[in-house]
């Protein structure tokens, strides 16, 4: 399965769900910083940037609906042709925010034929999440 587009960067690690720390896998051009900037210590800028980066790809209306139209497909995932109708929007626009979303390393594309599903990439998702979530609320959430 193939879940990069394009070129790589030096941003090309993704997110490693357990601590939020960032492990060697290629799955992004932007992956989050291995420090929550909620965890009292300061983050450094080039880490900030690159949660930035993960984040903008959320930051939009589109992206948001494709990762739950996503979510919720029968099978997990869908290809452009299951997303256009649903969204409104030109087989053309679906595919830029979708090519965002799995350079930033919240979706993975499988391409099968002339068709390419994709699928959310959940530890990313729970990273993000993780990343974001204060170290005491963290360890509530764990202990429950």
């Amino acid at each position: 399965m193939s879940n990069t587009i394009g070129v790589l960067t030096p941003f090309h690690q993704p997110i490693d769900a357990f601590g939020g720390t960032i492990a060697n896998v290629a799955t992004a051009k932007t992956a989050a910083p291995a420090i929550s900037p909620l965890s009292g210590d300061p983050i450094k800028p080039a880490d900030a940037e690159r949660l930035a980066g993960v984040l903008k790809a959320f930051a939009d209306p589109a992206r948001l609906r494709l990762l739950s139209l996503i979510q919720s497909a029968p099978q997990g995932e869908a290809s452009v042709t299951d997303l256009t109708a649903p969204l409104g929007l030109s087989q053309p626009t679906v595919s830029h925010h979708l090519r965002i979303l799995t350079e930033a390393g919240l979706l993975e594309r499988d391409k099968r034929g002339v068709w390419v599903y994709y699928k959310i990439v959940p530890s990313a998702i729970a990273a993000i999440a993780d990343l974001l979530t204060p170290p005491r609320k963290r360890a509530t959430k764990r202990t429950r």
